[in-house]
């Protein structure tokens, strides 16, 4: 019985995904920024998991003031919810970051990136399995290109990982925000039974790990 009942817990906790729709509502508090005012600063494309996950990671960092969920990697038709998390796409549930590059650089972006998530775990993060989860930069130019490159080596070097990294790292093409319920979704929904279990420590595992690059507010 004992065996059962362990069973049957494992089964719950994996069945709880991205795509889970159980959520609680609560009201969001925070700078809002008008497009242009968003366009006068950097802009970085990452994928390593459920995108609920990494937006709330990147929008906790210093400097970065904006982050929005969405998907990257493949064609803009097939850039919506239903396709993406069903894994029919090339499309990754990516973010993109606005940031400051006064405050944090791209080189902090890609640690943050790196030490967010397991990029060992080819086409899956925790219980979300599938290539539209994979671990991937989307580099814009051969500069951003050279850093990642270079902190992948590091990392390689310094046997930072036990297994293999899996990250892709691909020439950025296009963006494609998520749909409006998407954003800012782990503020919005705490009682969501993904982001209850998931979502939010894997966020203080991060705010832990780094807690020299948090906002004041993220502390």
């Amino acid at each position: 019985m004992k065996s059962i009942y362990i069973t049957l817990l494992t089964i719950v906790f994996f069945t709880i995904s991205c795509n889970s729709n159980t959520a609680t509502k609560k009201t969001l508090h925070k700078e809002t920024l008008t497009q242009e005012q968003l366009d006068k600063y950097e802009t970085a494309y990452f994928a390593s998991g459920c995108f609920w996950c990494v937006e709330a990671i990147f929008e906790s960092v210093k400097g970065v003031k904006e982050v929005v969920s969405g998907y990257a990697g493949g064609k803009a038709e097939t850039a919506n919810y239903q396709l993406v998390s069903a894994g029919k796409t090339d499309h990754a549930e990516a973010v993109k970051v606005y940031y400051d590059p006064k405050v944090v650089s791209y080189k902090t972006l890609v640690k943050v990136f790196f030490g967010s998530h397991d990029p060992t775990t080819l086409n899956r993060q925790g219980p979300d399995a599938g290539r539209q989860y994979r671990s991937a930069i989307f580099y814009k130019n051969a500069k951003e290109k050279q850093v990642v490159e270079t902190y992948i080596n590091k990392l390689k070097k310094d046997k930072v990982f036990s297994g293999e990294i899996t990250t892709e790292v691909t020439k950025y093409t296009a963006f494609y925000d998520a749909e409006a319920y998407h954003q800012d979704y782990e503020a919005k929904h705490p009682n969501n039974g993904y982001i209850r279990n998931v979502s939010i420590p894997r966020l203080k595992r991060f705010q832990k790990k780094f807690p020299e690059l948090l906002k004041k507010e993220a502390h």
